[in-house]
C-alpha cells in the first residue's frame, strides 16, 4: 500500500480524494497535514490518523510516500516543489498553479526528483469524453470547427438555508483562489477543449459580479485553436439546474452531450450513442499506477500547463478588456 499525507481540507474536494483512497487497494491515508490547524486536526481525527502540525515533518517522513494536496491555489507551487523536493509523489487538486510559469517551474522540480505528478482532471476519464475524443479523431462530424461546453452550478446563490449561498466563503478570497467560477468550476470546461479542440492560442474573456463576490461567480470565454477551431467555455456559479453540456460542430456533422446523453447527428441521421467506450480508472488511482508500476497517466502534464495558461490569460483578458494571444 502507498502511504499518503492528506494535504489540507481547503478545497471541498479533499473529501472526496479521502473517500477515493479509502475504497482503493493500492492507497491508505497515514497522516494529515493542514495549514488550518483545528480544521486538520478535526478531520485527523474523522480518519482516524495521527495530524501533524509541520509540513516539513510531514515532507521529511520517509515512511509518506505521496501526498494530496488540497491546499488554497496560490501555496500549491511552494507545498508541491518542497515534496517534490522530498521525494514525495504527487496528486494535486486543480488548478496545479496560478501561472504558465510555475507550472513549470514544479515540472521542473518534479522531473528533477523523479516523482509522479496528477492533477485531479476527472472528466477526462469519462465515458462521454472518449466518445467525443473517438467522434473527432475518426471523423464521425467531419473536420470539427466549433465546441462548446458548460459546467454550471448555483453555489453562490443565497437561500434561507444559506444566505451567501452553499460554497464556502474561503472560495471568494481571490488571493488565496487565484480566481472564481472560470478557475475552479471552468476547469473543466477548459481542459476538455483543450484535448477535442487543440492548443489554445487565442481569447477573450468576460467575468461577471452577480453577487458583489471579490472574484467572479460567472464567465463566459471564447477561444480560438491553433487548427482553427473555435471554443465557447461557460460556467457559473449562479445557474440553478443547469445541464452539463459539451457539444462538438463539424463540417459533416454535431455530437450533442447533455448530461452524459450522448446524441450523434450526421449523413447516417440522428443516433443516440448507447455504447459508450469504458471509462478510465479515476485520477487518483491513475497516480497509483504510476507509483506502483510506472504507468503512464491519461492526465498529463500538458493538460496542468494548458489549463493554467487559460485561466491565467482569461484574467489579464477580462481585466484588459481585450483578445489576447497565449505565449507558452
Amino acid at each position: 500500500m502507498i502511504s499518503v499525507a492528506m494535504i489540507s481540507k481547503w478545497h471541498v474536494h479533499a473529501v472526496d480524494y479521502a473517500r477515493d483512497i479509502h475504497n482503493s487497494t493500492q492507497l491508505k491515508i497515514t497522516c494529515v497535514w493542514d495549514e488550518d490547524r483545528e480544521r486538520g486536526q478535526q478531520w485527523a481525527i474523522e480518519l482516524d490518523v495521527p495530524f501533524e502540525p509541520k509540513l516539513e515533518k510531514v515532507l521529511s517522513n520517509p515512511d509518506i510516500q505521496g501526498i494530496v494536496v488540497d491546499t488554497p491555489t496560490n501555496m500549491h507551487k511552494e507545498v508541491i516543489i518542497k515534496a517534490a523536493q522530498n521525494g514525495k509523489h504527487i496528486f494535486t487538486e486543480k488548478v496545479l498553479a496560478l501561472t504558465a510559469a510555475d507550472c513549470k517551474e514544479i515540472f521542473e522540480a518534479v522531473e528533477q526528483a523523479g516523482v509522479s505528478l496528477v492533477v485531479s482532471m476527472p472528466r477526462l476519464s469519462s465515458n462521454y469524453y472518449l466518445y467525443a475524443e473517438k467522434a473527432v479523431k475518426e471523423g464521425l462530424i467531419g473536420e470539427l470547427k466549433m465546441a462548446r461546453c458548460r459546467v454550471a452550478h448555483n453555489g453562490s446563490v443565497p437561500t434561507a438555508e444559506n444566505p451567501d449561498g452553499w460554497l464556502p466563503a474561503h472560495f471568494y478570497n481571490a488571493e488565496q483562489c487565484g480566481g472564481g467560477a472560470l478557475i475552479d468550476l471552468g476547469a473543466h470546461p477548459i481542459y476538455l477543449l483543450n484535448r477535442l479542440a487543440g492548443k489554445p492560442v487565442e481569447l477573450s474573456a468576460h467575468f461577471d459580479h452577480v453577487y458583489g463576490k471579490e472574484v467572479e461567480d460567472q464567465a463566459s470565454v471564447l477561444v480560438s485553436y491553433e487548427n482553427g477551431v473555435t471554443g465557447v467555455i461557460e460556467t457559473s456559479f449562479v445557474s440553478h439546474g443547469s445541464p452539463f453540456y459539451l457539444e462538438l460542430y463539424g463540417t459533416e456533422g454535431c455530437l450533442l452531450i447533455q448530461d452524459g446523453n450522448v446524441e450523434l447527428r450526421n449523413s447516417d441521421g440522428v443516433q443516440k450513442i448507447e455504447q459508450l467506450p469504458d471509462e478510465l480508472p479515476i485520477p487518483i488511482e491513475q497516480w497509483a499506477d504510476a507509483i506502483q508500476s510506472g504507468k503512464t497517466p491519461f492526465i498529463s502534464t500538458e493538460d496542468a500547463l494548458l489549463l493554467t495558461a487559460v485561466n491565467e490569460v482569461a484574467i489579464q483578458s477580462n481585466r484588459e478588456k481585450r483578445r489576447i494571444s497565449i505565449s507558452l
